[in-house]
């Protein structure tokens, strides 16, 4: 162990004390699950199946999600599942769409006592990280206890890269306790490797893979009847500071399109009100308040969780949010397999291989400013062969990045396979 990883688990196992308290205080504002605290101490809240168990881990929604396919075809008979996250969100996502075998519980806290205490409970067989969570203590505790381990759909930013960079033998001890790193793509991979990991392979996106999203056929016919025929323009998973151009934009629209309905879907769903309150004099409606669109409303902020899979079957088109910011993008491959075409701004590095395929086979997609957004929106609600090509080329082009699930399922059935042997 690097001094760098020495003094980190020090410093946690100093600090673990306070952790009731830290824990507590994030409950009271939302942030953790009060009834399922000992889960964030490695205190399980039920108990382990017998014989194998599977171990995935993703830090959240879009991570839990990705990997839902992969757990389904891994769960044969005789074999379990345990997912976990960090977050509330997540945890009621599980609780809705986790297979039957499967079942959650909150990462432990990354203090050596939280990560034995989970680890003595679970007993995993195999453990999953999914795309780039890394905890050192609870990583480094269960390669020393000779779990088989990989970094699935695994991603890494160039930021992230040079940050790791400053403590190269702390990277690498770190990516060397995983059996195998299965990256997204080459660019990925390139920055992986020069970080010291070992048996590292471009498998592609789990997302590419995952099914449509889905939709409650209640809900989506209240929606399609509350809206009619209006022309809809959607902006999907926003993040803070892309309203002040997202506002403007459909301002420009309703110009050529009167009855435009704008729907909005933060990336975080507490950020409706102050979304509510930048619409300023614009007619606004609030999916968290209980509305649905009237025929007043301009701007529909849908301010819930999983619902996405409705508003991407309503519209043609929708721009993705976490790019105007330098976040790195939303996936596109979402809306691309639901008939709706993609736009985005200039930050996608979080999902490089699917944009550059969407917008290829769509012809474009790329937008900057306010005026960018309205006039390619308005290309596809006013030209109805445009619409249809952009609709065809996103689809098409996220159809041709499958693959990873196969590779992935491969993978670690020969890590089980291996492990049972030893």
């Amino acid at each position: 162990m690097t001094l760098g990883l020495r003094a980190y688990r020090s410093a946690t196992a100093v600090l673990s004390p306070a952790a009731k308290l830290v824990l507590r205080e994030r409950a009271a504002r939302g942030k953790e699950d009060l009834e399922r605290l000992p889960e964030r101490l490695g205190v399980a809240s039920v108990r382990r199946p017998e014989g194998t168990l599977i171990w995935i881990h993703g830090a959240s929604v879009g991570e839990t999600l990705a990997a839902l396919p992969l757990l389904s075809q891994l769960l044969t008979p005789g074999r379990h599942a345990l997912v976990t996250s960090g977050t509330v969100t997540s945890a009621k996502l599980m609780a809705e769409r986790l297979p039957p075998g499967a079942l959650h519980q909150f990462v432990p806290i990354d203090t050596p006592a939280a990560g034995r205490n989970f680890l003595d409970h679970w007993r995993p067989d195999v453990g999953l990280f999914v795309d780039s969570d890394l905890w050192p203590n609870l990583l480094m505790s269960a390669a020393e206890r000779k779990v088989p381990l990989a970094l699935v759909n695994a991603r890494m930013s160039a930021r992230s890269a040079d940050g790791w960079r400053r403590a190269p033998q702390t990277a690498q001890a770190l990516l060397s306790a995983f059996d195998g790193i299965l990256a997204i793509d080459p660019e990925v991979a390139a920055r992986f490797t020069s970080l010291g990991a070992r048996n590292v392979q471009v498998t592609g996106s789990l997302k590419a893979d995952a099914p449509a999203l889905p939709a409650d056929a209640k809900k989506l016919e209240a929606l399609r009847e509350a809206i009619g025929a209006r022309p809809i323009f959607l902006a999907s998973s926003t993040h803070a500071g892309e309203d002040e151009t997202l506002l403007p934009a459909q301002d420009i629209l309703r110009a050529s399109h009167p009855d435009l309905l704008t729907i909005i879907v933060p990336r975080h769903p507490d950020r409706g009100t102050e979304i509510a309150m930048l619409c300023g004099s614009r007619p606004v409606a609030r999916r968290a308040a209980g509305a649905l669109p009237s025929n007043e409303t301009a701007i529909y902020v849908a301010d819930t969780m999983g619902e996405l899979g409705l508003f991407y079957r309503l519209a043609k088109i929708a721009f993705m949010g976490g790019s105007l910011i330098a976040h790195g993008g939303q996936n596109p491959l979402e809306p691309a397999r639901l008939d709706c075409a993609v736009m985005a701004g200039p930050h996608t590095e979080n999902f490089t291989a699917a944009y550059d395929a969407i917008f290829e086979a769509q012809g474009g997609g790329r937008v900057v400013t306010s005026a960018d957004i309205a006039g390619l929106a308005h290309r596809v609600l006013s030209d109805a062969a445009a619409a249809s090509a952009m609709i065809e080329g996103a689809a098409k082009g996220a159809a041709a990045l499958g693959g990873a699930l196969g590779k992935t399922r491969t993978f670690v059935e020969e890590l089980l396979a291996k492990h049972a042997r030893a």
